[in-house]
């Protein structure tokens, strides 16, 4: 009987293949399970295959978080611009209203660029800014934890819907807000304390910010509870933003007195909500191949076994939009005057140019798309910012020093358009509609006589 015997060295080479061969089946399962979906950021080794890259970076950025519904409904400023004593005594912000998007043709003027002197199409936003209404001033004070409120003085007379913010249900509660402390600025003990309190301001106070509020009435909007919010007055001395104060208490502030043409400024607002919404839609992860076992819009490796929990980190469902947002350097093209009556004539032409003089109004025909009609001042911002139709958003000035050709271009708008927002709409004004739309009439009445006539 034949005896066949390895050398040692074959079998020695045939166990390495085999262990290479483990290795490989070992390192793929474990690819398998860890890295094609994207979401562990331990492990991930990279093979070359035709359905992923051989890098994974995670999915969502880890600097929102927490991704849940946002405390207040109207943009709260947390950080306001660096006071200068030696400019004038200005308002640092102001609030206005989403209406709609519209876009704009302008000539690019940038010297030295390439697109200079082309034309340029963008889309912008129209933000319904309405004056709003000052009905009290606040003090701070400067200590080691930092600003605290020292005195708060409100007006003589407040409006109802200004009073409305101060209850939860207006129809049902007394409406007695603020009627004992209005007698201050009637009685003679009352106004000396009030000129004790304004005087302690000028002595004590290193911040002084004022209290002012939308108006709702002036809005095509069912809320009748105005805005309220503080606003930080920069500029001058302490003595002197008091004083700016009570010259204007009870007065109306225009938004052309808080921001001008062609300023940066920056938008604050909460976004538009989307509710409970899955992991792909939340956090844009990647789908799991069509034959993945019980769904394909999930995770597939949610962490290691221990720590036994659920990092931070990894992307699950819950709650998508309705979060609080800044949005930094919006250049304003147009801060236009609402429909107003000058020289005993209504004048609506705000959305005129230099280059398009025809008469027309920035309302779009038929309005703006779950809006309505602009007829107070607006703005026009370039780009879009957050929220939807109706949101209230606080515009803030700028906390840096632009130095940017771009951000220092001078904006000179050739067309601006007013079409139908609801569709495909062809026409500028309702004029120019009603005018094609007789001549096509009779147009159709001629072929429809020479049809007869055929006939």
């Amino acid at each position: 009987m034949l005896e066949i015997r390895k050398s040692p060295e074959s079998f020695q080479y045939s166990l390495m293949l085999k262990g290479i061969f483990l290795l490989v089946l070992w390192a793929q399962s474990f690819q398998y399970l860890l890295g094609p979906r994207g979401e562990s950021d331990i492990f991930c080794f990279s093979f070359p295959q035709s359905h992923r890259k051989f890098s994974a970076p995670r999915h969502g950025h880890l600097g929102f978080l927490p991704h849940k519904r946002s405390r207040r409904h109207r943009g709260k400023v947390k950080t306001w611009p660096k006071d200068d004593p030696s400019k004038p005594v200005h308002l640092t912000a102001f609030m206005g209203y989403k209406a709609g998007m519209t876009h704009t043709l302008r000539e690019v003027h940038r010297p030295g660029l390439r697109i200079s002197k082309r034309e340029e199409v963008e889309a912008v936003t129209i933000i319904e800014t309405p004056p709003m209404v000052v009905v009290g001033v606040v003090g701070y004070i400067d200590t080691p934890k930092g600003l605290r409120n020292f005195k708060t003085v409100f007006a003589e007379h407040i409006s109802d819907e200004c009073r409305r913010r101060f209850y939860k249900n207006w129809h049902k509660s007394k409406k007695k807000a603020f009627t004992k402390y209005c007698k201050k600025w009637q009685d003679e003990d009352g106004k000396k304390q009030l000129e004790k309190d304004f005087a302690a301001m000028k002595k004590y106070c290193k911040v002084i910010r004022v209290i002012m509020h939308t108006q709702m009435k002036l809005l095509p909007l069912r809320q009748k509870k105005a805005h309220v919010m503080e606003i930080q007055l920069n500029g001058g001395t302490v003595a002197e933003k008091v004083d700016w104060v009570r010259e204007r208490l009870e007065k109306q502030i225009s938004v052309h007195s808080v921001f001008s043409q062609n300023e940066m400024i920056d938008v604050i607002g909460v976004t538009k909500g989307h509710g409970m919404k899955g992991v792909t839609s939340r956090w844009h992860s990647k789908k799991l191949p069509r034959k993945t076992h019980k769904g394909l819009r999930k995770v597939a490796c949610i962490g290691a076994w221990h720590p036994a929990r659920v990092g931070y980190s990894v992307a699950r469902a819950g709650q998508k939009g309705y979060h609080h947002r800044t949005e930094l350097n919006k250049k304003i093209f147009r801060i236009g005057h609402g429909i107003h009556v000058e020289d005993g004539k209504v004048v609506k032409n705000n959305a005129s140019t230099n280059y398009d003089v025809t008469e027309k109004s920035i309302t779009p025909l038929g309005g703006f798309p779950h809006y309505g009609e602009v007829n107070n001042d607006f703005l026009m911002l370039k780009g879009c910012v957050v929220g939807p139709k109706k949101r209230v958003l606080t515009l803030r000035k700028s906390l840096l020093v632009h130095t940017r050709r771009r951000a220092q271009e001078a904006i000179e708008l050739k067309f601006i358009d007013t079409t139908s927002k609801f569709g495909h709409g062809c026409f500028q004004t309702a004029q120019e509609k009603r005018a094609f739309m007789v001549s096509y009439t009779l147009h159709q009445l001629q072929l429809l006589g020479r049809a007869h006539s055929w006939g």
